[in-house]
């Protein structure tokens, strides 16, 4: 099960601008989901000559069960943006809130097609 929890799923139809590996040990388990590969990925929109590069920046889990990938962040983020984001994820354990954000995402959607 893939799943692209984004309102309009067109705009990440290509392939990213760039894409940093936060987890790929494929050895963490959460709440009984193997997890295999936390990534972040910049998807550039468009560039405005005042503000710079908009800048989608999606989170992507993948799983035994599924992948999810939905928005983390958007907006005019300067060039740098995707590099500050993985960083600060980081160091502030914001990767276990990925992963519990996508393990509950994929649960509904198990969920969801048993009934």
């Amino acid at each position: 099960m893939n799943i692209i929890d984004l309102h309009d799923p067109q705009r990440i139809n290509r392939k990213p601008n760039d894409v940093k590996v936060l987890l790929s040990s494929g050895n963490f388990v959460e709440q009984g989901f193997s997890i295999h590969n936390v990534e972040i990925r910049l998807y550039l929109e468009k560039v405005d000559e005042r503000l710079g590069p908009y800048s989608l920046i999606t989170s992507f889990v993948e799983t035994d069960k599924g992948s999810v990938e939905m928005i983390y962040d958007e907006g005019f983020r300067g060039n740098d943006s995707l590099n500050r984001t993985a960083q600060f994820l980081t160091s502030n354990l914001g990767i276990s809130g990925l992963v519990l954000r996508s393990i509950i995402t994929l649960r509904d959607k198990i969920e969801t097609q048993k009934t």
